[in-house]
């Protein structure tokens, strides 16, 4: 213990920081590991252990108040400890994070564990609070960048006190804002409105986000950001596609409907990250959310007679690749020879089939 205080002491090391970040998020652990089981035949250790760890982060007492030194971010080891994450790099790739003020490198966290296993995304969230705190910040779920929806939902907190940062929500009245019915004969149009405004301007708050649509650009996976030309195509072709789901709900043939609502899906999912998005990360989720309703579209006409057949590729490339046409490769992310995300599903409707399209990591 003695050699961790000396190194704790040590000024401007960052080996001292990141022996810091690593205390405060066992602490939390084990604190969160004690209320979880109350039982453990372990928790009288445990608690010993807690209590050492908060004489190690104890600081001297002419330094208990914490104060920044000017243009240094007061987020800063949040920012360390994120970086060095090596679970996370496995999510989001080896990019470091380039806000340059506390305000943004909250909300650039935040944007970033949305595509992270929602259970690390969990424990990240309570640990960024938690280190906010110790600077004299408190969440705030009132200061909140709402974006249009078919629901609420507060997706992250902002903070209050000596850091202001705004949050980020879901909002149903902003959606109602922009003027849809939320009331349509078969009660999609509504729940697709909402991802056609919210990924506008997702887009607009996220640069990390790419596109993978195949009529806008088929040989690679595009930035948004830098590549200004890309962006207004993907754009214009997700307004395109919204449009002729709307012309061909008025029209009431099942068919042309569910190829328009598969071309719409194939809009919504090919909206990506560099690597992927996990499946059951909140980005994952949210899109998946499109491709239910595609689901049950198609059962819908298989009901009424048609010859219909929908599925979602996954798993292995090898096993997939025969329903799948222009695939694009990674070599980033998920699992060597597995596919990471399905842009496109595989149709066949009425004997004619129709290929899938997905991203596949590599086997080097």
């Amino acid at each position: 213990m003695q050699q961790l205080r000396q190194l704790l002491a040590i000024e401007n090391s960052e080996l001292a920081k990141l022996l810091k970040f690593s205390l405060y998020g066992l602490e939390a652990t084990l604190n969160k590991a004690r209320t979880e089981f109350p039982l453990d035949p372990g928790t009288e250790i445990c608690a010993e252990i807690l209590q050492e760890i908060a004489n190690l982060l104890q600081p001297p007492p002419e330094a208990i108040a914490i104060i920044s030194p000017p243009g240094e971010l007061k987020l800063d080891h949040l920012r360390s400890a994120f970086n060095a994450d090596a679970e996370l790099r496995v999510y989001l790739g080896n990019s470091q994070l380039q806000s340059q003020s506390d305000a943004n490198l909250w909300n650039e966290i935040h944007r970033q564990l949305l595509r992270v296993p929602e259970n690390i995304a969990t424990a990240w969230r309570q640990r960024a609070l938690e280190l906010a705190q110790q600077m004299g910040a408190l969440a705030d779920n009132s200061h909140l960048q709402k974006l249009p929806f078919s629901r609420d939902e507060i997706i992250y907190p902002g903070l209050k006190g000596t850091i202001n940062a705004p949050g980020l929500c879901l909002s149903a009245q902003e959606l109602l804002n922009t003027g849809i019915n939320p009331i349509d004969n078969y009660g999609n149009l509504y729940y697709l409105a909402g991802f056609v405004h919210l990924f506008l301007q997702f887009i607009d708050i996220d640069p990390d986000l790419h596109h993978a649509l195949k009529s806008v650009f088929s040989f690679d996976i595009m930035p948004l950001h830098s590549q200004p030309e890309q962006r207004t195509q993907y754009i214009n072709t997700l307004s395109d596609r919204w449009h002729r789901v709307q012309q061909a709900q008025s029209q009431s043939d099942e068919l042309l409907n569910l190829r328009t609502w598969i071309d719409m899906d194939e809009a919504i999912h090919s909206l990506v990250f560099i690597p992927p998005v996990e499946r059951y990360s909140w980005w994952g989720n949210l899109q998946q959310e499109s491709r239910r309703i595609l689901k049950k579209m198609a059962q819908t006409a298989i009901n009424l007679g048609y010859d219909v057949r929908i599925r979602q590729l996954s798993g292995l490339y090898a096993d997939v690749c025969n329903f799948s046409k222009d695939d694009l490769q990674l070599n980033c992310g998920g699992v060597p020879g597995e596919v990471l995300t399905c842009l496109r599903v595989y149709a066949r409707i009425n004997q004619e089939e129709i290929p899938g399209r997905v991203i596949f990591r590599s086997l080097r």
